[in-house]
């Protein structure tokens, strides 16, 4: 596990992003996993300006994100589909068929969770997997207590993540109680996590990640067992004794 210090959410999405665009100038079909959430806007920010200096084409990029919600349409603003519409996708040259999302209205939804894993092997394993840290270690939707071996899987919201993130939505009574998550087995056979953290929020949940033991009650200790790990994490996430700052 490699930890990068940086000094701010700023310089943590720019070196977030030169992780990803030094991949895609090497490889000729690399395959990134994608998150949602404030943390990687700035990453996707950093993303599309090198697009538009023209340093950089996504044409032959694939992409998975980790998880939806369930019973939200592609056009629902707080959808993930629209988010990375907005964020990313539609400011540079990806394909739509390119671009994956787990269907949080699919009819039956443990099909569409087994689709996904299909789809996954069949554009080969994920390059970067691109991870935030939840107040609780969870990563994707994987709250405390879910297996380290799962897959893509249909998961129930716990009430700490529907009221984080329901600064999205007009109320609490909004957030869905269900998402689409890839599981943890599936994110963790990416060949390198790059984990963003920021803020002074995230600071004791980083230093759980890295002191505390391994634990399925904290889904994101899984990643001190991965072989390449990437922590930038800006300083006032490492504001924490526990972590010695």
């Amino acid at each position: 596990m490699k930890i990068v210090k940086v000094k701010d959410y700023q310089e943590m999405s720019q070196k977030a992003s030169s992780v990803l665009l030094d991949l895609i100038a090497k490889k000729a079909d690399p395959v990134l996993g994608l998150a949602t959430g404030s943390t990687p806007i700035g990453m996707y920010q950093s993303l599309i300006k090198a697009y538009e200096q023209e340093t950089v084409s996504f044409k032959h990029v694939k992409t998975f994100n980790l998880d939806e919600y369930v019973g939200l349409g592609r056009q629902h603003p707080n959808s993930y589909h629209y988010f990375m519409n907005e964020k990313l996708f539609k400011h540079i040259d990806i394909g739509s068929g390119q671009t994956f999302i787990p269907d949080g209205t699919a009819n039956d939804l443990v099909v569409e969770c087994q689709n996904y894993e299909q789809q996954i092997r069949e554009a080969g394993q994920i390059d970067i997997q691109v991870l935030g840290l939840g107040l609780n270690g969870h990563i994707g939707f994987n709250e405390p207590g879910t297996s380290f071996s799962s897959r893509t899987h249909v998961i129930d919201l716990m009430e700490s993540t529907r009221l984080a993130n329901a600064r999205f939505f007009d109320s609490v009574d909004e957030v869905p109680t269900q998402a689409i998550t890839m599981g943890i087995d599936t994110i963790t056979e990416s060949k390198l996590i790059l984990l963003l953290v920021s803020g002074e929020k995230k600071a004791t949940a980083l230093a759980r990640l890295i002191n505390g033991e391994v634990s399925e009650e904290f889904p994101a200790s899984i990643l001190n067992r991965h072989p390449n790990v990437i922590i930038i994490a800006d300083e006032a996430a490492c504001r924490c004794r526990e972590y010695g700052n």
